[in-house]
């Protein structure tokens, strides 16, 4: 029988093909352009249909996130609108650390990705419908190394000035299913907490704030290999342009409130991360984002406390990430909200995990605690 064929010369396509015997291969991820981070990978494999493909990715005790890897099932789609997980097993020992996985695809082509794949033309159309909207006003704000737009979507006109910005890691695409959600419920007409919302605040909103990185498959960079939430406290034009458009429009508005939505690789569950460690922080400052915080945790299950990062010492803050920097530079409630790639395992469910349906469903929660928090 002939064998398999796999490539990823398409949007945020990553991967590299090592060996194919059959129906089983062994790969490895390619890394981030001028960049060491590699944990992302989306891939087509055809000539597949009825044949148990076994999967080898290797390698990966080098990757961004070893820890990312135990416990972890590969997403599959066959018609790459659902997205559910297949089984598969990390060896630590075995070429370098290895991720298999098996799948009997009904079709002729699988499609296989580290998590439910966000793409730059499903990103076009989530803009442009958002910016046809009633009320919604569009801007290019910036423009990508590789040329791409900056998109950033306004709309209310309530006193209260709220930032959402997601993607920064471009891999991590749960940020812009979390996007989709919440644009779904903002642009709603029938939707009363939208109406409330846009009455009471003005949003300013980047779906993507990583085209180049979206685009070439990566992890965590742009096209020059910068970590765009490491470029906060001093942007350039060269490194980080869409950091320094992204903060010198927030110098014009100004910030009350502000989320940028990630991933994270190795936590399974959905978290908070705020800003304890900047300098001269008050009981005050930091009480918006613990009230915004128990908000959510007792709207949704999706959400939890009891798993997140270490917080920083007083004044040990890394000033150099987007969510220190605007709560110092603004006085602002700003907060980090990650999504796991894994399951949530104080809410789990077998089949998909944590999903693209549920990003979207957290979404639109996190604007009825924004509500809450607001009162």
């Amino acid at each position: 029988m002939s064998d398999i064929a796999i490539d990823a010369n398409f949007d945020s396509g990553n991967i590299e093909v090592l060996e194919v015997n059959g129906a089983s291969a062994k790969l490895a991820i390619r890394k981030d352009r001028h960049s060491d981070f590699a944990q992302w990978f989306h891939f087509r494999v055809s000539g597949a249909e009825g044949r148990e493909l076994t999967l080898k990715i290797t390698g990966l005790n080098d990757s961004a996130y070893p820890a990312g890897w135990p416990g972890y099932d590969a997403c599959v789609s066959e018609d790459r609108e659902y997205w559910a997980r297949t089984p598969s097993s990390f060896d630590k020992g075995e070429d370098n650390g290895t991720l298999t996985f098996r799948y009997t695809p009904a079709s002729d082509m699988a499609w296989f990705a580290y998590f439910a794949p966000y793409s730059m033309e499903r990103h076009h159309d989530l803009v442009a419908e958002a910016a046809a909207s009633e009320g919604v006003r569009y801007e290019r704000i910036g423009e990508t190394l590789d040329g791409q737009p900056l998109d950033y979507l306004t709309f209310g006109t309530g006193q209260t000035v709220v930032w959402l910005i997601g993607r920064q890691h471009p891999g991590e695409t749960q940020a812009e299913w979390w996007m989709e959600g919440m644009l779904e419920t903002m642009t709603d007409p029938a939707d009363s907490v939208s109406r409330a919302l846009r009455e009471r605040c003005t949003f300013h909103v980047v779906p993507n704030c990583n085209p180049d990185g979206s685009r070439r498959g990566h992890l965590r960079t742009n096209a020059a290999g910068s970590n765009l939430n490491r470029e906060w406290e001093s942007p350039s034009a060269e490194k980080s342009p869409e950091v320094l458009a992204i903060r010198n429009k927030m110098d014009e508005t100004g910030v009350d409130f502000a989320m940028d939505v990630h991933g994270d690789e190795a936590i399974p569950a959905v978290f908070l991360a705020g800003f304890e460690g900047i300098p001269d922080l008050t009981e005050e400052h930091i009480g918006g984002f613990n009230r915004y915080q128990a908000i959510l945790d007792r709207r949704t299950p999706d959400f939890q406390t009891r798993l997140g990062y270490p917080k920083a010492a007083p004044g040990q803050g890394n000033m150099t990430m987007c969510t220190t920097q605007v709560a110092r530079r603004f006085d602002a409630t700003a907060m980090t909200l990650e999504m796991p790639y894994k399951d949530h395992d104080d809410c789990a469910e077998q089949e998909q995990q944590w999903s693209p349906e549920r990003c979207k469903q957290l979404g639109k929660d996190c604007m009825g605690a924004l509500l809450e928090w607001l009162d």
